[in-house]
């Protein structure tokens, strides 16, 4: 734990809204890097958020996610955090980091100007947490003096997938005048990145005084900044729709007039592709570092994670095979990169195996899709206990439920039927229904679905729990 708490007046403004797809197929859409347990048993974004109680106040953190993930983030804070709250925003749409931003410091300050920011990625590996909290309160130091500061990573190869910072002179030891944002170069121009060490990677976090901030806002970004400004009538959220798709590095940072960058003390990795898991994941006396139920048999400087069926792998050298229940990928090591290639051909040919899993979350619990057919799908539901899912309806089609765990409390139109284990009832299409979990275990039911289609999207909510009406 760090020695010396943050200023009251210091917040944590939480990035947790990317798709991690260079990780698919583990990452997908409805659950990606983030809220993925990469590289240990807590996920990435329960890490940063434990790393930043160690320096923060409770109530000066913020996470800022989308709307299709903020109740899987809520799940997750919950099982770190029961006795202190941390708040959530939920982006309508994605609109990049810098209208982010705004909306996590609507949520969480009545006086902006007077504060200071920092904000990072959740999905980052950090090494010493306590170095992490000592450059962000260095960093602090400077903000306040008018300073937006950001951090360096020295790199340790040429790599084209992060954007540089050029350093400039020297204003105190360890602290330098950035001379240039540099785009994500080509292989030739990193390596002269590198040799020339004057060049960091972009490490994504920043260290922002509030009243520098908003300058820059007003004069580089007019039209968010007058949507910030109508905040006092309708929240920022009310018009995200409306905002650029805008980075703070392309919007703020790289024309500002007085950035700072702190070489990073703290170790850090974004843990942005395969390779990466690979490269800081504890490896077998082969140089393989497994997960899940993995057979290897000479096998050499590999990774073999499996979260599906049995993977039995033999006489691999320098592969990543990554296999779940219902994709496999196999990639030479030093070309993780076009990971990205498959994830955009799949867009195309097979778009729900980059959307979601089989095993999908949900704010009342999960589903788990066991086979599907045309006309027809089956489900494994779980409802959570004291959770419900939402009253409504189906146009396309009819439902069989049938309970094998718990007991779970069906409304269907105008009757409330108690079911227990082995027992059945059936949705006709059309008709009012909700299922509820009035115990103390969760309940577990096998839905079968026919009709002529069934997709997610044919649900028509009457109420919800969660706000998720219409």
């Amino acid at each position: 734990m760090s020695k010396e708490l943050a200023p009251s007046n210091f917040f944590a403004l939480i990035l947790a809204g990317g798709s991690g797809s260079r990780l698919w197929p583990l990452s997908r859409a409805l659950m990606p890097k983030q809220l993925l347990s990469l590289n240990g048993k807590l996920s990435l974004l329960q890490q940063t958020v434990l790393r930043s109680l160690d320096l923060f106040l409770p109530q000066n953190i913020v996470v800022i996610t989308n709307e299709e993930h903020v109740f899987e983030v809520k799940r997750q804070l919950r099982d770190i955090v029961s006795e202190q709250e941390i708040r959530t925003v939920a982006e309508p749409v994605g609109r990049n980091t810098l209208p982010a931003i705004l909306a996590g410091i609507e949520a969480i300050c009545d006086d902006p100007e007077e504060q200071v920011f920092a904000v990072f990625p959740s999905d980052h590996q950090i090494e010493d947490n306590e170095a992490w909290s000592e450059d962000l309160l260095f960093a602090y130091k400077w903000a306040k003096q008018g300073w937006m500061v950001t951090f360096g990573i020295k790199p340790h190869k040429p790599e084209t997938g992060y954007g540089y910072i050029k350093v400039g002179k020297p204003l105190k030891k360890d602290f330098f005048e950035v001379e240039q944002f540099v785009e994500k170069p080509d292989l030739s121009r990193a390596k002269q990145f590198v040799a020339e060490g004057r060049y960091y990677w972009n490490s994504g976090l920043f260290v922002l005084g509030g009243s520098v901030f908003f300058q820059e806002l007003e004069a580089q970004q007019p039209v968010i900044w007058k949507f910030w400004q109508k905040r006092k009538t309708s929240s920022f959220l009310a018009n995200y729709s409306k905002m650029p798709d805008i980075s703070v590095d392309y919007g703020i940072m790289e024309k500002a007039k007085k950035v700072g960058v702190i070489p990073a003390g703290f170790g850090w990795d974004d843990l942005g592709n395969w390779e990466a898991i690979y490269r800081l994941g504890e490896k077998d006396e082969q140089g393989c570092v497994i997960r899940g139920d993995v057979l290897s048999l000479d096998c050499q400087d590999s990774l073999l994670f499996s979260y599906g069926s049995k993977l039995a792998a033999v006489g691999l050298k320098d592969l990543i095979v990554v296999q779940t229940r219902d994709a496999t990928l196999v990639i030479p090591k030093n070309q993780v990169q076009k990971v990205k290639d498959v994830v955009s051909a799949l867009k195309k040919k097979d778009k729900r195996l980059i959307e979601a899993h089989l095993t999908v979350q949900r704010p009342w619990g999960s589903y788990t899709i066991l086979e599907e057919g045309e006309f027809y799908k089956i489900k494994k539901i779980v409802v959570r206990e004291g959770e419900s899912l939402s009253l409504q309806m189906h146009y396309h089609r009819s439902e069989h439920w049938i309970v094998i765990r718990g007991s779970a409390e069906v409304t269907l139109e105008d009757k409330i039927i108690l079911l227990t284990e082995n027992q059945s009832v059936d949705i006709p299409k059309g008709a009012k229904h909700r299922l509820r979990n009035p115990g103390k275990v969760p309940v577990e039911i096998i839905e079968i679905q026919s009709g002529p289609y069934l997709e997610e999207d044919d649900i028509v909510r009457f109420e919800d729990k969660y706000g998720r009406e219409g």
